[in-house]
């Protein structure tokens, strides 16, 4: 069987970027493998043994541009309302927590945060399918 094991995105600035994903997520640096035109950077937690993968190629100037498909990472988290007041507090500029309902019920409760690249994070509250 397969198993997923990091995504990867483009970044432009990498100490801009780890620092983003350290404060927001604390995710760390677990591996830093330069070649001759680019850098990848895999950021990981305790938490679990996925890693996010950075690529940063050398003599870049000009951001990225995302295009007009919608995607985007998710993380689960504990205590939703606690990590927007985190979030908020280092100035990361969360946006409106947001409750999905189905049936009657709260199938998600999330918000969504944006690193320095464009780059949009639903961070969802633990519950249900989202462990």
């Amino acid at each position: 069987m397969a198993k997923m094991i990091h995504s990867m995105i483009r970044v432009l600035d990498e100490a801009r970027s780890v620092d983003f994903y350290n404060r927001a997520f604390g995710l760390e640096v677990a591996d830093r493998i330069a070649f001759e035109t680019f850098t990848l950077i895999y950021l990981s937690n305790a938490e679990t043994g996925f890693e996010l993968e950075l690529t940063v190629n050398q003599g870049r100037t000009e951001p990225y541009a995302l295009g007009n498909a919608y995607g985007h990472l998710a993380v689960s988290v504990a205590e939703l309302k606690d990590e927007h007041a985190r979030m908020t507090t280092l100035g990361l500029n969360p946006g409106k927590i947001v409750e999905l309902n189905r049936d009657g019920k709260v199938f998600a409760l999330f918000f969504f945060v944006t690193d320095p690249d464009g780059y949009k994070i639903e961070v969802v509250q633990r519950h249900g399918r989202f462990q």
